[in-house]
């Protein structure tokens, strides 16, 4: 008896909740809501080994947004950003290439100065050609990239490694996809 009476009372509750909150159906024509979530501190390494410079100091956008997102959703302040580079990037980083690569340092120290560290692999640099003092005074050369990504893995860092395509609009999908217009 008390066991029915239980189950009855459970299903009155679930019926009578069911009721209060209606029916929660969504289609696609129904729009996507934007969630503020406020992140807490990060440690992040970031794997860097492009094919050009050009493309690593591009690359670089992805550790910018990383610290704008940071700044205004996150806890930058007590983050943690780390990038190792061990691919042909490391010539922009190189203070010998400083007329080849003009903007190389600036966009360098304005992440540094933001609590970025970069790390550029020592053998990556000696098969390229470079000695260790080569680099740019805000980079630290380190022995290998493989240890220490696995350094910053072991201390529990997210690991990241960004890669870069073609940027896409929808004025792009537009124009592939007739369609699709712009009204809502």
């Amino acid at each position: 008896m008390k066991n029915s009476v239980r189950t009855s009372l459970v299903a009155l509750i679930t019926v009578a909740t069911i009721g209060i909150a209606g029916p929660s159906i969504a289609g696609p024509e129904d729009k996507s809501a934007f969630d503020p979530v406020q992140y807490e501190a990060q440690n992040v390494v970031y794997d860097w080994n492009y094919p050009t410079p050009e493309t690593g100091l591009r690359a670089l956008g992805f550790v910018r947004n990383h610290i704008k997102a940071m700044q205004e959703f996150g806890d930058l302040e007590n983050s943690n950003i780390v990038i190792v580079a061990h691919g042909n990037d490391l010539h922009a980083f190189s203070r010998l290439n400083s007329e080849a690569y003009p903007d190389a340092y600036a966009q360098l120290k304005e992440l540094t100065d933001l609590g970025v560290e970069i790390h550029v692999c020592r053998n990556a640099a000696r098969g390229r050609g470079y000695a260790p003092e080569d680099f740019y005074d805000v980079i630290k050369v380190v022995p290998a990239a493989v240890i220490d990504i696995a350094k910053y893995g072991n201390l529990g860092y997210s690991y990241m490694y960004p890669e870069l395509f073609p940027r896409m609009t929808r004025e792009d999908i537009i124009a592939k996809h007739p369609e699709v217009t712009m009204d809502e």
